[in-house]
C-alpha cells in the first residue's frame, strides 16, 4: 500500500496546500493525473473544490479530475493512477462515498498498491471508521464504517489544550472515550503540518511535530519522526 495521510490543508497564515505539496509531489512521482474526491465540500462547490485543488497541483504537473463529473465515480476510481481525498466534513464525505460505492472501490485499488493521498476528512476515511474525527455530524451517512485501508483511528488537527476560558473536554478526553469504547484500536493525534506516510511496509510520521498514540489499557505517549512505527501495522 502507499498513503499519505495529512493533518490538515493548510498551516496558519500560509497558502492552501503550500506545506504539503512537496511531500505530494515526491510521494506521487511519475502520476500524470489523479482521481480527486471532493464530497467533504460543504459550503462551496465541488466544482471550485476542484479548481482550488488543481490551482496548487499545477505546480507539480498532475491533472485533477474529480470524481463529481463521472456518470460512474466508481470506475473512475477503478481507473485512476492516484486517488486524493480532500478534507472538509466527514460525515458529507462518507455518506456521498458510501451512496456512489466508493468506500470499496477505494480499498481495492489500494491493496492494488494504487496512490492514495488524503488531507483532515480524506485521512479520517482511511481509517476503519469516522469515529475520530472532529467534525459535527451535519449528515447521516448509512455507517461511520470507512475505507479501513489502515487498522488504526486517526484524529487530524489534534490539539493539547482548550482555549482560555473553555470549560468543555480536551481532544484528549475525548480520544479517552474513544479507546474506552473501543479497547482494541490504537488511535493517534496526528498534528497540524504533520502527515503519516506508509510504503514499501514503513509506517513513517513526517514533520516537526510529535503525535499522540492513545489504546486502552496504556498511557497516552509520544512519537516522533524516525520512530518505529510498526506497532500500528
Amino acid at each position: 500500500m502507499k498513503l499519505l495521510l495529512i493533518s490538515n490543508s493548510t498551516n496558519a497564515g500560509e497558502e492552501y496546500l503550500k506545506y504539503p505539496i512537496g511531500e505530494i509531489s515526491r510521494f506521487l512521482e511519475g502520476v500524470r493525473e489523479v482521481a480527486f474526491i471532493p464530497y467533504a465540500a460543504v459550503t462551496f462547490s465541488y466544482d471550485d473544490y476542484e479548481s482550488k485543488v488543481q490551482a496548487r497541483f499545477d505546480e507539480i504537473g498532475i491533472r485533477v479530475r474529480s470524481v463529481h463529473r463521472s456518470d460512474n465515480p466508481a470506475r473512475m476510481i477503478r481507473d485512476a493512477e492516484a486517488v486524493c481525498v480532500g478534507g472538509g466534513n466527514t460525515f458529507a464525505l462518507a455518506k456521498k462515498m458510501q451512496e456512489q460505492g466508493l468506500m470499496s472501490a477505494v480499498l481495492r485499488k489500494i491493496k492494488a498498491g494504487t496512490p492514495y493521498v488524503g488531507w483532515s476528512a480524506g485521512s479520517n476515511v482511511c481509517c476503519p471508521t469516522i469515529c475520530t474525527t472532529n467534525d459535527m455530524p451535519i449528515v447521516e451517512p448509512r455507517s461511520f464504517k470507512a475505507v479501513g485501508a489502515v487498522k488504526f483511528q486517526i484524529n487530524p488537527h489534534y490539539l493539547d489544550a482548550n482555549p482560555e476560558g473553555h470549560a468543555g473536554e480536551t481532544r484528549e478526553q475525548r480520544i479517552l472515550e474513544y479507546i474506552e469504547a473501543n479497547p482494541r484500536r490504537y488511535a493517534v493525534g496526528l498534528r497540524e503540518g504533520c502527515m503519516l506516510r506508509l510504503e514499501n511496509g514503513r509506517l513513517e510520521l513526517i514533520g516537526n511535530r510529535p503525535m499522540r498514540v492513545f489504546k486502552k489499557g496504556l498511557q497516552p505517549s509520544e512519537v516522533n519522526a524516525g520512530d518505529d512505527l510498526s506497532f500500528l501495522l
